[in-house]
């Protein structure tokens, strides 16, 4: 046993490959994992939530999207699939999570549109006309907060922040505070004791 969890940031056990199979809006999608990394050996169900019941972005989105713990990509290549004249920044502290979520861009042909960068290399003054994100619960409400009150102001006015949390680690908790920090949130759905947030300005 080790003490790594996904959002250590640099893992310290071996790195054991596999692969990881689901569909989304029809497509099929084969991604390597590995352990050390959230989720590493299935499709997250709140990730799968998400993808299913959230907007995806239209073909002709443009600007830059975020996914905001990326894992090894599932999130990030369904945007820059769906979206591909978009730019997609997939942020994790997990390095092995990022060479993963590379090399899986690599492979479906999106490593010139899906940036893969720790969180303090993205550009300072950069906004995001989406933020997608099945975000950390285990490290702490504070930690959460504070990834939130991090990255949310970097919507740009009229975007739009897609989140899913589960309801018995506090899917409705966190949607009170995020409108108590003046966010409009709207709950998009709920399916298998998770929350789909629509975050807005």
């Amino acid at each position: 046993m080790t003490g790594d969890h996904y959002f250590t940031t640099a893992p310290s056990a071996s790195a054991q490959p596999r692969e990881v199979q689901f569909a989304v809006a029809g497509r099929d999608f084969t991604l390597a994992s590995a352990s050390g990394v959230f989720s590493a050996t299935r499709l997250d169900p709140g990730t799968a939530v998400l993808l299913r019941k959230a907007d995806l972005p239209p073909a002709t989105t443009e600007g830059a999207l975020l996914d905001l713990g990326c894992g090894f990509g599932p999130i990030s290549c369904v945007l820059a699939t769906v979206a591909p004249t978009a730019t997609v920044w997939a942020v994790d502290v997990n390095e092995r999570a990022r060479e993963l979520t590379a090399a899986n861009a690599d492979r479906l042909g999106l490593a010139d549109r899906l940036r893969v960068a720790p969180p303090e290399d993205v550009p300072a003054d950069l906004t995001f006309a989406q933020i997608w994100s099945n975000p950390p619960i285990r490290p702490g409400k504070d930690e959460l907060h504070a990834l939130l009150l991090r990255w949310l102001p970097r919507l740009t006015p009229d975007g739009v922040a897609w989140l899913v949390v589960g309801r018995h680690l506090g899917g409705d908790s966190l949607h009170r505070w995020l409108v108590e920090q003046g966010w409009q949130v709207q709950r998009h759905a709920s399916q298998k004791g998770f929350r789909v947030l629509r975050v807005t300005r």
